[in-house]
């Protein structure tokens, strides 16, 4: 469909159809609709912090509801699962074979971390660097766990980062060594060809025609955006995003639209859909497609997002680790969600209309009920805090309970640390991966 100009709802409708909501949840739910849905993403965002479910669990549910979340980690956790990690957007799932488009990336790391303000770190890791090969050679893909011991040096203000598992990040910034799979959510480490095709890596595009092929994704999985959109998508560098952006729109692949209430260019992927309406129920990770740009957020929908997990308890203002509430094409609340394992009740530790929004407390309640349903649990409970929260109740026919201190803090996830490197925003805590919303390599 060729069009110039767009609408702000026309923009958001297409933005969703492109992320693939608007079909109706299913009660059975295939394999080939979850590759099908990480398809059309690209990548599944990794984050630990796992107070409601963890993050990559959480668009799959959004767009096609309740599934068996074992069927995911058996292509996402296994040996010889399809999928990989990387830092394709922060630390992602992606397709295996989509490693090689990110050969380019790998070297760029290579080359910056040994430029004269970062060579101390990975002098300091060398030998080690040496061992860990000959140790995988021999024995094996294998966990940094399972290579530490009490003689290596802890550091980092998180975690700690060992020698170890900071020889073992560098070598996979580089591509050295790759992930095989996790093991009790932990990364394990193998060379490349212990578990991709002979050559894989070898046989890479070059930058630009890679960039151009990830530009292109981007712009297929988000229907309508900005360069800085499309380059965020996978953490690009804004020069290489507006060249890519040229290429394909001489290929008529992309075509510029002016979008109502935009301050800048856009483009329209020229297969994407303009649907009449979008009908969407669900609650979204913090690292949704639809909500991990904030500033394409709050441009969009007008929805200024944070996340308030480091925030001081008296200061936060919606709560802990907060989810965006999605009814049809807009963001019209936000809910603070915590999986009560022991007692088997999904709480509601806050719940709030968005100003200037219509809530749909009803429609809310039923998201609610089917995502307990797919955590196990029994039922669903709301605290008394926030502006949504007593019509929540009521939709869901229960009354409401006082609102505790321990909903303001989560224990073991209170710092929210990624132990693969990415933090709750994430941020990559030593450094090694990309900044959030900023260009990922030189």
């Amino acid at each position: 469909m060729v069009r110039s100009t767009l609408s702000a709802a026309e923009a958001r409708r297409v933005a969703l159809a492109a992320q693939g909501f608007g079909g109706a949840p299913s009660d059975a739910v295939a394999t080939r609709t979850l590759t099908s849905t990480i398809g059309r993403l690209g990548l599944l965002q990794i984050d630990s912090v796992n107070v409601f479910e963890r993050s990559h669990y959480l668009p799959v549910f959004a767009r096609v509801g309740g599934y068996d979340r074992s069927v995911l980690d058996r292509l996402t956790l296994t040996r010889r699962g399809p999928y990989a990690e990387y830092w394709a957007h922060e630390a992602a799932f992606l397709p295996r074979t989509d490693l090689p488009l990110f050969r380019w990336r790998m070297d760029a790391y290579r080359e910056r971390d040994t430029r004269p303000n970062r060579v101390a770190g990975i002098e300091r890791t060398a030998g080690v660097r040496r061992e860990l090969r000959a140790l995988l050679a021999a024995e094996g893909p294998l966990p940094a766990s399972a290579v530490e011991h009490e003689a290596n040096v802890r550091r980092g203000p998180w975690w700690g980062w060992s020698d170890v598992k900071t020889g073992l990040e560098q070598m996979f910034r580089w591509g050295e060594v790759v992930s095989a799979g996790r093991a009790g959510f932990e990364r394990v480490y193998a060379l490349p060809d212990q578990v991709l095709p002979a050559g894989t890596l070898a046989t890479a595009p070059d930058r630009p025609t890679a960039i151009t092929e990830l530009v292109r994704r981007a712009s297929r999985a988000l229907g309508v955006g900005t360069r800085a959109d499309l380059a965020d998508y996978f953490r690009l560098r804004s020069d290489d995003t507006a060249a890519a952006i040229a290429v394909l729109v001489e290929q008529g692949e992309l075509q510029p639209v002016l979008v109502e209430g935009w301050r800048e260019p856009a483009w329209l992927h020229t297969t994407a859909r303009v649907p009449r309406r979008v009908g969407a129920d669900a609650v979204l990770s913090p690292f949704d497609p639809v909500v991990w740009f904030r500033r394409r957020a709050e441009r969009m929908y007008g929805f200024h997002y944070r996340i308030e997990i480091y925030t001081p308890a008296p200061k936060r203002v919606y709560g802990y680790y907060v989810l965006p509430v999605l009814q049809d094409d807009r963001l019209t609340g936000r809910v603070d969600l915590k999986s009560d394992r022991q007692r088997g009740v999904l709480r509601v530790r806050t719940a709030w209309q968005e100003p200037g929004e219509h809530l749909d407390a009803e429609r809310l309640a039923a998201t609610l009920r089917r995502a307990a349903a797919w955590q196990g649990h029994d039922g669903v409970e709301v605290t008394d805090r926030g502006t949504a929260a007593a019509a929540l109740a009521g939709a869901l026919g229960v009354g409401l309970v006082p609102h505790e201190a321990r909903d303001d803090v989560d224990g073991a996830d209170a710092n929210g640390a990624d132990p693969d490197g990415a933090d709750a925003d994430g941020t990559d805590v030593d450094g090694a991966g990309p900044a959030p919303g900023g260009d990922a390599v030189a």
